[in-house]
């Protein structure tokens, strides 16, 4: 039986994600705490399920953390991941399972990193997991301003038009 979006999202007790998009759940912090600069507290890791259906045109909008976050590809179509690093370079890299067509199983965002990701089939979901660490924490997470990331970023304006919401 294949599996759609509404089957996940009931199995894994997934919530929407109002302002970056998709449905999402904690599935785990790590209890150890390590102390970051300025005498900041952060558990080691934490991890998600993560799921965008393209049949609602979800997508990821560009964000960036203070934290690396690793992509773990689960179900359903591939996606693109897009990652405007340190140097103005873009890069579009694929998560999936089918690695004879270039699709990576895992991929990792460098932190503060601005990015964004799209399902590569619209009439399909795409299921993965983000594992970060340190671990996530909101106080490190900013979502993009089109106009902001437009003059940052000029050479990338369409990306940015497709996966920023304003």
């Amino acid at each position: 039986m294949t599996k759609n979006a509404k089957y996940w999202i009931e199995k894994l007790h997934l919530s929407e994600l109002h302002d970056e998009g998709g449905y999402f759940k904690e599935s785990s912090r790590s209890d150890k705490i390590i102390q970051l600069e300025l005498n900041v507290d952060r558990s080691l890791s934490s991890a998600i399920y993560y799921l965008l259906d393209g049949k609602q045109g979800q997508f990821s909008a560009f964000h960036k953390l203070g934290c690396d976050e690793m992509w773990h590809f689960y179900d359903g179509s591939s996606l693109t991941l897009y990652i405007i690093n340190d140097n103005a370079d873009l890069s579009a890299l694929k998560l999936g399972r089918n690695l004879e067509n270039g699709e990576c199983l895992q991929i990792l965002v460098k932190a503060r990193s601005w990015f964004g990701a799209a399902v590569n089939d619209q009439s399909s979901h795409t299921l993965v997991g983000c594992t970060c660490s340190p671990a996530f924490d909101y106080r490190d997470f900013e979502l993009a301003k089109r106009k902001e990331l437009d003059e940052m970023y000029p050479q990338h304006k369409s990306i940015i038009e497709k996966l920023t919401r304003s």
